[in-house]
């Protein structure tokens, strides 16, 4: 009964279906770049690995800082860019065919996507400071072999991410001069 009533906008407890779409992009999007990356990822990794390869802090503490601090203004977007107009409400996808003009006439969805540069930016310095970390900061005697596997994990998901990320900002840059 739920995934019947979650399908259709119109049965869920919201009437209008572009409000409905508005909730959930801003919850993917919440989920996602602010909630996954920044705070499992990053919360989690700059607490336990510098622990866990024993050394006092992340390697370059400014730029955690700094990429921390991208994180509360791209969020403050996202949140604004539902208050603008319509809301950027395209449901779980960003792609030109719901973003053009005729859907949203309104500068919503340039911040959403403005945002999300901002938080992608913020977790590739993050993903920086990881990688140096366990490379040039470890415990002189823990040799990459007696690294433990979560600083591995961290390790092989900030080297994609580092890697993935340029190419979703050239997406998301395509999908902004689309619209204009």
């Amino acid at each position: 009964h739920i995934r019947v009533n979650l399908a259709q906008p119109a049965g869920l407890y919201v009437e209008v279906s572009q409000l409905y779409n508005v909730i959930i992009t801003s919850h993917a999007f919440i989920m996602i770049f602010f909630f996954v990356m920044p705070v499992m990822m990053g919360g989690f990794g700059n607490w336990l690995i510098p622990i866990m390869v024993g050394c006092g802090d992340m390697s370059h503490p400014r730029l955690n800082n700094f990429s921390y601090w991208a994180i509360p203004g791209a969020l403050f977007m996202v949140f604004m860019s539902a208050l603008i107009e319509g809301g950027a409400g395209t449901g779980w996808t960003l792609y030109p065919p719901l973003s053009g003009w005729i859907y949203h006439s309104s500068p919503a969805l340039d911040m959403v996507i403005l945002s999300l540069h901002i938080a992608g930016f913020g977790s590739m310095m993050s993903s920086l400071n990881f990688m140096c970390t366990m490379i040039t900061s470890r415990f002189y005697a823990m040799i990459p072999e007696r690294m433990p596997v979560f600083c591995w994990s961290m390790f092989v998901t900030s080297w994609l991410l580092l890697f993935s990320l340029p190419v979703l900002a050239g997406g998301l840059t395509m999908l902004l001069t689309d619209r204009h």
